[in-house]
């Protein structure tokens, strides 16, 4: 048993660690990207159910399979989560960012009762006995709690860069904003594809009307602020 733990162990802190780099990151999701892995993990799970069926994947082997990948999803999104909370503290202070009820508190709550959830399925506060599939899976619903805890649907304007979803822009990155309407802006920014391989990419948010002015105030400013690095980004001697 303790083997098994070890090996665990080292799944999570491996999928962790894989979860923490910035080699992933949600902007690169397309539909067929999502439609491609959602089709190739139920075609898989398929091909499980049938060699269990046939007796070519017993117990024995499915439990310890099922705990290592929820040990490997458990640690995924606990490293992902720290990476957005790594971005958080690089960046600085908020200066602004869109708040209502869906922004704030809906994802939150959400995030509660994963983590809620993932308490009970452990069975560590409840009568049922622990087993390692209960413990496993259970771990991972905090993780992706933490995850979605972390994890914001709108852009945040801070101090040193933007916060946009699980990618941080420095402000020496941002190359230009404007409004393409009276309540959505669009900012475009240098973003590294490869080690040296830099391309310029948008994104657009809308922003309440009556606080258009508060934000043109912070990107003026910080764009001001920024300039010079901006300049050697643009145009390396």
């Amino acid at each position: 048993m303790w083997i098994l733990t070890l090996f665990l162990f080292v799944v999570f802190l491996a999928s962790a660690f894989a979860g923490n780099q910035s080699w992933f990151t949600l902007d690169r999701l397309t539909k067929e990207n999502v439609l491609n892995g959602t089709l190739l993990v139920l075609a898989f799970f398929t091909l499980l159910m049938v060699a269990y069926v046939l007796g070519f994947f017993p117990q024995s082997v499915a439990a310890p399979f099922m705990m290592s990948l929820y040990s490997l999803i458990a640690g995924f999104f606990m490293g992902y989560a720290v990476r957005l909370l790594t971005h958080r503290s690089k960046s600085g202070d908020i200066l602004y960012q869109h708040r209502s009820f869906w922004v704030d508190h809906a994802p939150n709550l959400l995030a509660i009762i994963l983590i809620l959830y993932g308490i009970y399925r452990t069975s560590i506060l409840s009568d049922m006995p622990v087993t390692g599939i209960r413990l496993t899976s259970g771990i991972s619903l905090i993780c992706f709690g933490l995850f979605s805890w972390t994890l914001k649907v709108v852009p945040e304007f801070r101090s040193k860069g933007i916060m946009l979803l699980d990618r941080y822009i420095h402000w020496k990155e941002v190359i230009s904003w404007s409004w393409q309407s009276e309540s959505v802006v669009v900012i475009e920014y240098f973003t590294k594809v490869q080690q040296e391989d830099e391309r310029i990419k948008q994104f657009a948010t809308s922003i309440p009307e009556e606080e258009r002015k508060e934000l043109e105030v912070i990107l003026k400013s910080k764009m001001d602020e920024f300039d010079e690095e901006r300049r050697k980004i643009l145009f390396p001697e």
